[in-house]
């Protein structure tokens, strides 16, 4: 039994088709078989088709899945591509919510290159550095290969360096686009930004031959600013790799933790020099009121006078250990704590005491009591540990006390605890372990704004972790290093592609209230598959998991379209 199509011609010459349902007989005396018509259905172009459906759904019931499948395609089905498709369609739809790609084709109108392409390169990077971080080399076949972008089949490693040319040569003005509309639509509290460093260094000896950036050895009343570059130098690493050349990196971040810019410098940029740029880049954006929080490397007298200027406002944290007179003043004060949010703890302190008649510097000391209680067992524990050292060497001899010694001078927290007595003999200093009990789980803040609570300044202060976790990210999921770059611009590109990485990521981690790792793992799980029959080629989506289902509907979107048309390379005819 099957379904059958004849055709007949009319009077006027037009043909017209029939659907009928046959069956094949042998004739009693030829023996060659013949079609009877059991049912006729009409014409082709009238016929009901949910009709057809309901019935090949209820003959489909008597069938096994794999029965049905082959049945339907006549007998012929292939898997012909599977690609991983979740996590490339959520960051997408994010992506255009927050109009970046609107952005980025905006800029690109008054350029000659096709924006709407180079915005597609730029996502497709974006993404690889998102859900598979690797090289631009790598993700020319990730992209053609191994997942699902929407407007973006494939590129050549040509068309991905063009781009992030393209990105860098226009980022002032697409960093102001992206941050105003994210801004905007976000409804961000831009009033407090956080700014912090970085490094990043390369599985190599030498050190980029480029220009160095104008005056970077000046003191700190030189206001010149070092140009945004990324020269390989050596310099002061974050991750303790002095051996190796780098580069530094500032990001600017909300008190919701979205990183709204970021800036690449060379190596051995100080940090003091690095936020008098970041100060006047995000000047330029117009924004109502800005109050800068930053961490102890920022903190000089230089450095305030800056972002006071035009009426700024700072928040920086301050040294306990080798500090300067006002903060030492400060943290002798005598007054009371007050509780704040959780467990943490704050007084506040005027440096001279305003009452005097003169200008007065605001400090707020922080303390928090479980930061305490670890800080004085970590001592404890060096105690013991350098106890253990330095037990019996009243019988060595003054060359092996030295060489001891000098051991600890790259270990600060053993080498503060011990002291030497006039004949050379090594001790634990027990005035040091006092001065250090005074300062467990605190850490001392100064600022010029007067507007702000010492509440309000020690909840600012504590989200200096999510930079830190912002660099975390960077260095971890989105592999910022080793970086397979070498010039100096394309250094800088790849920094700005892991930036708009995670701005996507913090945005959806926000909405999502769960981790990058967590939603990108269950996202993965969902594939574009495509298949061909006899009758023709269709790529269909698999079935969303329960797991997918809560994240769409935590970032308020739709499940992607079950069926969706797109090309694998080179097509093949079946």
């Amino acid at each position: 039994m099957y379904l059958r199509e004849s055709r007949r011609r009319n009077k006027d010459g037009t043909v017209v088709s029939y659907l009928q349902l046959a069956h094949n007989e042998r004739h009693p005396v030829t023996g060659s078989p013949v079609a009877r018509v059991i049912h006729n259905f009409g014409r082709a172009d009238r016929v009901d088709r949910p009709g057809l459906a309901r019935l090949v759904a209820s003959i489909s019931r008597f069938l096994e899945p794999g029965q049905a499948v082959a049945a339907a395609a006549a007998g012929e089905v292939e898997v012909l591509d599977s690609r991983r498709m979740g996590g490339a369609w959520v960051l997408g739809r994010r992506w255009e919510r927050l109009e970046i790609g609107r952005a980025i084709q905006a800029v690109a109108a008054g350029r000659r290159l096709d924006g709407a392409a180079a915005e597609r390169v730029i996502f497709a990077l974006v993404t690889q550095r998102a859900l598979e971080p690797a090289s631009k080399l790598a993700a020319t076949r990730w992209v053609a290969e191994r997942v699902f972008i929407e407007g973006c089949p494939g590129f050549s490693d040509d068309q991905a360096y063009r781009a992030m040319d393209f990105l860098l040569g226009a980022l002032d003005e697409i960093a102001s686009e992206i941050f105003y509309s994210v801004a905007h639509l976000l409804n961000l509290d831009v009033d407090i930004v956080f700014v912090d460093t970085t490094s990043a260094y390369w599985e190599m000896e030498v050190a980029a031959e480029l220009a160095e950036a104008a005056d970077r050895d000046g003191g700190e009343e030189d206001d010149s600013l070092p140009a945004e570059e990324a020269a390989r130098c050596f310099g002061h690493s974050r991750d303790h790799r002095d051996d190796l050349p780098q580069v530094v990196i500032a990001m600017a971040v909300t008190r919701d933790g979205i990183p709204v810019r970021c800036w690449t410098f060379p190596g051995n940029t100080a940090d003091q020099k690095i936020i008098r740029r970041v100060k006047d880049d995000l000047g330029g954006w117009n924004l109502r009121r800005l109050v800068w929080v930053a961490d102890r490397g920022f903190a000089s007298a230089a450095n305030r006078a800056y972002l006071a200027r035009g009426g700024g406002h700072y928040i920086h944290a301050e040294k306990l250990r080798s500090t300067n007179s006002e903060a030492a003043a400060a943290l002798a004060r005598q007054g009371r704590y007050h509780t704040v949010a959780g467990n943490l703890r704050v007084k506040q302190a005027w440096v001279p005491p305003r009452a005097e008649g003169v200008r007065a510097e605001r400090f707020v000391i922080c303390h928090n009591p479980e930061q305490a209680e670890r800080d004085r067992l970590v001592r404890g524990r060096l105690i013991a540990h350098l106890e253990g050292l330095i037990g019996g060497s009243d019988a060595w001899t003054t060359g092996k006390r030295d060489e001891l010694a000098g051991s600890l001078r790259d270990k600060p927290g053993l080498r503060r605890l011990l002291r030497r007595t006039k004949t050379g003999l090594l001790r634990i200093d027990k005035a040091a372990i006092k001065r250090e009990a005074i300062l467990d789980g605190k850490w001392l803040l100064r600022t010029n704004d007067e507007t702000l609570t010492p509440d309000d300044l020690a909840a600012a202060y504590k989200q200096l972790i999510a930079v830190e976790r912002g660099w975390r990210d960077m260095k971890g999921a989105l592999r910022l290093r080793p970086v397979f770059h070498y010039r100096e611009d394309r250094i800088r590109a790849h920094v700005q592609l892991c930036w708009l990485a995670l701005l996507l990521i913090r945005v959806i981690e926000t909405a999502a209230s769960d981790t990058w790792r967590n939603l990108r793992h269950e996202l993965d799980r969902m594939h574009m598959v495509t298949l061909a029959t006899t009758e023709g080629r269709v790529a269909q989506r698999s079935v969303a998991t329960p797991g997918q289902q809560a994240i769409l509907h935590a970032l308020d979107l739709p499940e992607p379209p079950k069926f969706l048309d797109f090309t694998t390379g080179t097509e093949t005819a079946h």
